[in-house]
């Protein structure tokens, strides 16, 4: 029994040393688990911080970046719009100013033509009132020079009278008044005025055979009628 005690000492005091023999050899739970969860030190959380910092800072800058070209852009399109507008809106007051112009010189030229054909048409009626005043002085010259006696076509008065009227006929002719034509010629109602008829079989029907009053006419308008004897 002594013995028996005796070797359960000897193991109980050798279990501490196998014990402590076998914590050095072996590995302990609690120290593996305490040196996985050594807290990081400061150097690496800088580091990290840094680091999220930086990719933080990248985004933020590619962000404003794309905000920033993308208000660019809208400006931009905002600027060209805006510039196009203007430039409409400009061409547009150009069209219309060009079109103003361009009636203003329609109308400008319209109104020089009818002055201009008013002006012709009061000078041309003020010259053929001048000319009707004129044509029965011609009319006694006429009269006046065929009532000479032969005898005495010769005489300086006669002379004068012919030199007279020749530079008076001469002068209208220079005016653009000129005489009609009638005896020979087809009578013409816008031309003659017939004051007598007579029945002629030998002569032609509605011919001008005799003339009583020279007609005038001025440029193309009749100043006074040929009065006129027509055979039918």
């Amino acid at each position: 029994m002594v013995e028996e005690n005796k070797e359960q000492e000897k193991v109980e005091i050798q279990d501490p040393e196998e014990m402590a023999g076998q914590e050095v050899s072996g590995s302990d739970p609690i120290r593996d688990v305490e040196e996985e969860a050594v807290p990081e030190t400061n150097e690496d959380v800088t580091r990290k911080t840094e680091g999220e910092v930086s990719q933080e800072t990248e985004e933020e800058g590619e962000d404003v970046r794309d905000q920033t070209s993308g208000e660019k852009d809208s400006k931009d399109k905002k600027d060209k719009k805006d510039k196009k507008n203007k430039k409409d809106k400009k061409d547009t007051k150009i069209q219309e100013l060009e079109d103003r112009l361009l009636r203003n010189m329609a109308e400008f030229e319209n109104f020089r033509n009818r002055s201009e054909k008013e002006k012709a048409g009061m000078f041309e009626m003020g010259a053929k009132s001048v000319i009707e005043k004129l044509l029965p002085v011609v009319d006694n010259f006429e009269r006046g020079l065929e009532m000479i006696p032969e005898e005495e076509k010769g005489s300086g008065f006669v002379t004068g009278m012919a030199a007279v009227y020749k530079q008076m006929t001469d002068s209208l002719e220079e005016l653009g008044v000129t005489p009609i034509e009638a005896v020979g010629k087809e009578f013409d109602p816008n031309l003659h005025n017939a004051v007598m008829h007579e029945e002629d079989e030998e002569q032609g029907a509605n011919l001008v055979v005799e003339e009583f009053q020279k007609g005038y006419r001025y440029h193309d308008t009749v100043v006074r009628h040929s009065m006129v004897k027509v055979v039918n």
